[in-house]
């Protein structure tokens, strides 16, 4: 083992997931991930459900972002559970590869929240994955349906989807 050896480069963690901040002008936030071997099967190609979890890490950072975060929601008991999932595999992701989540809440419909992804490459030009997710908002101890979010998260919600006039 090397002990203080100054040579030897500092690595990043090997889970990091590095993120661009903010929104862009079409209302996409963007996260990049980087391709290891516990992402992919026997073939070093990534996992289908692999894609289904960077997904949902995207969502959370874009909300936490806004300075909404999740694991409050979670404490105070409203749960956000996925109730509809639609996913197209364009191309394969190779390990080692960088690529960039895209996500944006599409629209707001009472308490549904539907979001769109892109898994792109970084420089945008190869898709590799779209999806849409319906996610609904649950008072957990009840476990109904809310009839209406709390105001925090509905004021972030309405600023995460508030698109610039075309």
């Amino acid at each position: 083992m090397l002990k203080n050896d100054r040579t030897q480069p500092e690595l990043a963690p090997a889970n990091a997931i590095q993120h661009r901040p903010g929104i862009d002008s079409e209302g996409w936030f963007e996260y990049l991930v980087r391709v290891y071997p516990h992402h992919t099967d026997y073939s070093g190609m990534v996992w289908h459900g692999t894609y289904l979890a960077w997904m949902e890490e995207a969502r959370v950072e874009s909300l936490r972002s806004l300075g909404i975060e999740y694991a409050e929601w979670v404490a105070q008991g409203l749960e956000l559970p996925v109730v509809e999932l639609s996913v197209r595999y364009h191309r394969s992701v190779q390990m080692g590869q960088l690529v960039a989540i895209r996500t944006r809440m599409a629209a707001s419909e009472g308490v549904r929240l539907l979001w769109d992804y892109e898994i792109r490459s970084p420089d945008t030009q190869e898709l590799y994955v779209t999806a849409q997710v319906t996610l609904v908002g649950v008072d957990r101890e009840k476990g109904k349906i809310v009839r209406q979010l709390p105001p925090a998260l509905k004021e972030a919600l309405t600023r995460l989807s508030a698109r610039p006039s075309a």
